[in-house]
């Protein structure tokens, strides 16, 4: 591939990188921990969005185990939004004809 038209394509995946950010934005994803007893919802960004909380879990000498699960329902969303985000970046760049894996200047 020559150079050129590297960069181009380079400046095309710069465009479409930014839509690409503001979907996965907008996109919610769901953990949870404790067979379902805490969830929590982040948005494609990472942010934390809502908690729930099965009341059971809502005793005094369950706060350590309360906790753990709402640390553990946090971590497995992160990584679903951190993992939808590569797909997506790896679907955009094999629609330009990017190889798979180049580094570009963002």
């Amino acid at each position: 591939m020559d150079f050129l038209k590297m960069m181009t394509k380079a400046k095309q995946l710069q465009e479409r990188m930014g839509t690409l950010q503001e979907e996965v934005a907008a996109i919610e994803v769901e953990g949870s921990a404790g067979a379902g007893l805490v969830t929590v919802t982040l948005t494609g960004k990472g942010v934390l969005k809502a908690i729930s909380v099965d009341p059971s879990l809502l005793k005094p000498e369950e706060k350590e185990i309360l906790e753990d699960l709402i640390l553990a329902a946090h971590a497995e969303a992160k990584a679903k939004s951190e993992n939808l985000l590569a797909e997506r970046t790896q679907a955009l760049m094999g629609e330009i004809g990017l190889p798979p894996g180049i580094k570009l200047p963002f």
